[in-house]
């Protein structure tokens, strides 16, 4: 939920602590990410789990599989084209230099540290809701919210507020 999202990043730390044993945001299979300009709206960006996955779809090697509701990455399979990092329409997989494989979410074996440890309880484990952020290009369209317009105070400068908006069906 982006509008509890305080952009503590405590997710991205737990994450890399649980998979790592690292303390480095720049590994962790959940990203917080914000969409300005005001006022500033926080969200976390983490694979979705989809049950006819992109990414598995786009790789060469077929090492991206489905089982029970899962989305993994066989190591052993994979040989790191990125091209899964490509095809993710929610900008869910992430790279880094010293991993040897795509970063994704794997739900930390059915009980996710980052959901445990969220001061503000931005993060819950639902089912599939077809209203959440997605990345397009280099920026988050996220239906839940509409784009307002309005003229500052004083000014007939415009000022872009977001809205509550209606769910998806």
């Amino acid at each position: 939920m982006p509008e509890r999202c305080s952009g503590c990043r405590i997710c991205e730390l737990v994450c890399t602590e649980q998979h790592f044993h690292v303390n480095n945001p720049k590994k962790a299979a959940i990203r917080v990410v914000a969409l300005y300009p005001n006022p500033v709206i926080r969200t976390p960006i983490v694979c979705r789990q989809c049950d006819d996955p992109e990414c598995a779809k786009a790789c060469p090697s077929d090492a991206i599989k489905v089982a029970k509701g899962l989305v993994t990455i066989d190591p052993e399979l994979c040989t790191n084209c990125r091209q899964c990092v490509d095809a993710c329409p929610y900008s869910a997989i992430f790279t880094h230099d010293d991993v040897p494989t795509p970063i994704k979410c794997d739900l930390c074996s059915g009980s996710p540290r980052c959901i445990e440890a969220c001061p503000t309880a931005a993060l819950e484990l639902v089912e599939e809701l077809k209203d959440q952020p997605r990345m397009v290009g280099r920026t988050i369209e996220y239906p839940g919210f509409k784009e307002l317009r309005v003229p500052s105070e004083g000014s007939s400068e415009m000022v872009i507020k977001y809205v509550q908006g209606g769910r998806s069906q």
